[in-house]
């Protein structure tokens, strides 16, 4: 999925290729990663719209495109949702602070994070309610 982000998703092929069944897959999938299969990719393709936003050549619809999106409107939503602003915003402002830095360095800074809504922090994998925390 790293790789071929700009592909559609299609977990029963992965699951295929892993010998499991699909629902199995993402279990273990999401066991492992703490996301579905669908989120882990979507967040790998704002990783790359990022990216290439952050270069300017492309519009926002074409980056959109390029890195396997279909619709425009879920694409900027999702973006929005994992960067914290719209991707036309994203892309016009500057990213000069990025530039002197390896490759490698602003991938690890410019991840996009998905922010645990308080009422998932606040319930454990059970379903219930954790004691409040006394910091």
């Amino acid at each position: 999925m790293d790789r071929e982000y700009s592909q559609p998703l299609d977990v029963p092929a992965l699951a295929r290729t892993a010998m499991m069944s699909s629902a199995h897959f993402s279990r273990r999938f999401r066991a492992a990663y703490a996301e579905t299969p669908y989120s882990y990719l979507m967040t790998r393709r704002i990783e790359r719209a990022k990216a290439l936003l952050r270069l300017g050549e492309m519009s926002v619809t074409e980056v959109c495109m390029a890195v396997g999106c279909s619709s425009l409107g879920s694409f900027s939503t999702r973006f929005t949702e994992l960067v914290g602003e719209p991707p036309s915003e994203y892309k016009a402002r500057s990213h000069e602070e990025l530039q002197p830095l390896p490759t490698c360095l602003t991938m690890v800074l410019t991840r996009p994070r998905r922010e645990r809504r308080r009422a998932d922090a606040e319930a454990s994998s059970f379903g219930e309610a954790l004691a409040p925390s006394s910091s």
